[in-house]
């Protein structure tokens, strides 16, 4: 049994959400993605890094990345097609909504509803709208079977620390839910790099003993201090989300470490999330180079379902 904490799906209703979204210059329409992924981009859209580079410049990021959506996103899949993809690929439950692509809440909501012992949706916090968003995030889980808070500090400009943010963690305490934090370098190039670096995470577990936190994207390049920040907390996991699971013993992945701590001290503690659209790999493909990692079958299985389950039921 496999629980992915982050699973990518492309259904229509992602891709129009997501166009809109590039359409007001949020998303990947940054230059820190264009760097990060350009030479990928390029090659998805048949043209050379020179002629890519050159696009950005006379075309604009927006229009770049919209067509660079287009194309990922060419084929979307049906919702039949998404849980055949689960199916194949052997994972009992996936998140919905923790990706960088995603539809609507109530989008979200129907569909997790069609599957409701598949699919696991969570509400994407706006902290910027105060007390309506939280009361907005209580319904959808009273209501509309929601299980977990996304907080993202880089998109909202703001460190998920920030007392902005303290009201939704104390509506995930009293309703048993957890929160999945970004805890990583991120991309937006016109702000702050520490907006989500893991002494966010350690200030939060500090206030919020009881709520269940989730790292999300492994915390490089701060992962010495993510480990400490875990170790500190036992309410603490973290997912290694669009990191390719097979270059990560390399000394020069900078991850070495963590995974030398999840196969010891930490490993009730690591929670298995693929994010397989942003990496363009095959979830299954994903998922057999995480199980590599693990040293023994007991490892593989915490990592791969049961410290996601068990903060996904409490």
């Amino acid at each position: 049994m496999i629980i992915d904490f982050e699973c990518d799906s492309p259904t229509r209703e992602v891709k129009k959400a997501t166009i809109e979204l590039l359409k007001s210059g949020g998303g990947f329409v940054h230059r820190g993605y264009f760097s990060q992924f350009g030479h990928q981009w390029a090659a998805m859209l048949g043209m050379t890094k020179e002629a890519f580079d050159e696009a950005q410049k006379s075309m604009g990021l927006i229009e770049l990345a919209l067509l660079v959506a287009e194309k990922y996103l060419g084929k979307t899949m049906t919702d039949e097609e998404f849980i055949a993809m689960l199916d194949e690929a052997g994972i009992s439950k996936a998140c919905i909504g923790t990706t960088g692509m995603w539809a609507s809440l109530e989008d979200r909501a129907a569909f997790a509803a069609k599957y409701k012992d598949r699919l696991i949706p969570f509400f994407r916090s706006s902290p910027h709208e105060g007390m309506a968003d939280v009361r907005k995030f209580e319904q959808s889980v009273r209501d509309m079977g929601f299980k977990g808070l996304v907080v993202s500090g880089f998109r909202e400009n703001l460190p998920s620390n920030h007392k902005k943010y303290y009201p939704f963690y104390a509506k995930c305490v009293e309703l048993g839910v957890p929160a999945r934090i970004t805890t990583s370098l991120h991309l937006y190039t016109d702000r702050p790099m520490d907006l989500c670096r893991p002494a966010c995470i350690d200030e939060i577990a500090c206030d919020f003993p009881e709520l269940d936190i989730v790292a999300g994207l492994g915390g490089w390049p701060w992962i010495p201090e993510l480990i400490a920040v875990a170790r500190r907390h036992k309410n603490v996991c973290i997912d290694l989300s669009c990191v390719r699971p097979k270059n990560l013993l390399s000394p020069a992945s900078g991850y070495a470490e963590l995974i030398e701590h999840f196969n010891r001290g930490l490993q009730d503690q690591m929670i298995f999330a693929s994010g397989w659209g942003t990496q363009g790999l095959p979830v299954k493909q994903i998922i057999g180079e995480t199980e590599q990692l693990a040293r023994t079958e007991t490892i593989r299985r915490k990592w791969m379902y049961e410290n996601a389950a068990r903060i996904l039921t409490r």
